[in-house]
């Protein structure tokens, strides 16, 4: 029997990338699958194409998670279509490359109102249904290595990702005696088509692979392996952790 069968998961930004290969491999573990997205719509219908070759059911919600009336009525759709969400996976994300000085205001929020703002507003949503209902969740933040880490040219990132961090801290204590399990995943270096332009720079793709111990960049696959492992059983007792997939990178950088 799959390890996560009778599982319903809310996916962020599962249309491409890590979002995607974390909701088809919660539906080969057996969970149904809610699939969000903001503008891909085509991507989101690959993702619920595969997701029913795996024997589950799947909706497709679009949803901009930086708009509270949006990232609610995504966690309401779950519910009428399923009758429950009990997974949530706060995937969602968005960056924007500017030197300090220069950044805009409309940039730091847009960068904020997807990695922070939906996040919080999405998990709140999320977990008044299941007080609701007295039931237990998960609730997974892929986050990033540079929740950690500085990140020059990226501070509203890295200044998202490191609310994201201390907000999953407190909401560990705040939901667990709920029943709620509050996680981060904080990848590293991943091939995804957020990456192409780095994928197609030899010079500075060598030159990260260098700080990273493993030499060479992870997986979506990866990340979504560690996803399937946080919403199962199996990590039960895991809670206000942020679990690092990076091949030791974090471990070894220095700013070049």
């Amino acid at each position: 029997m799959p390890g996560l069968s009778q599982r319903v998961a809310i996916v962020t930004g599962s249309s491409s990338g890590i979002g995607q290969s974390i909701a088809i491999h919660l539906a080969q573990q057996g969970a149904n699958v809610v699939i969000n997205y903001s503008r891909s719509k085509d991507g989101a219908e690959q993702t619920l194409e595969t997701v029913r070759k795996a024997g589950v059911d799947g909706l497709i919600v679009q949803a901009d998670v930086s708009k509270v009336d949006q990232a609610r009525s995504l966690v309401e759709q779950a519910w009428i279509k399923f009758g429950k969400a009990d997974v949530l996976v706060n995937n969602a994300g968005y960056e924007k490359r500017s030197d300090f000085l220069e950044v805009s205001e409309e940039d730091y929020d847009n960068v904020l109102g997807v990695n922070l703002k939906g996040p919080f507003f999405l998990t709140q949503a999320f977990a008044k249904r299941l007080s609701e209902a007295n039931l237990p969740g998960r609730v997974i933040n892929i986050s990033s290595v540079h929740e950690d880490m500085a990140f020059p040219h990226f501070a509203s990132y890295c200044a998202s990702k490191g609310g994201l961090r201390m907000l999953m801290r407190n909401l560990a204590v705040e939901l667990g005696p709920m029943g709620i399990t509050v996680n981060n995943i904080a990848p590293g270096a991943i091939a995804t088509p957020m990456n192409k332009s780095l994928l197609e720079d030899k010079p500075k793709l060598n030159a990260l692979l260098s700080q990273i111990p493993l030499g060479r960049l992870g997986t979506p696959e990866e990340v979504a392996a560690m996803t399937a492992y946080l919403a199962s059983e199996d990590a039960s007792y895991v809670n206000g952790a942020t679990l690092l997939i990076d091949g030791g990178l974090t471990r070894n950088y220095h700013e070049q």
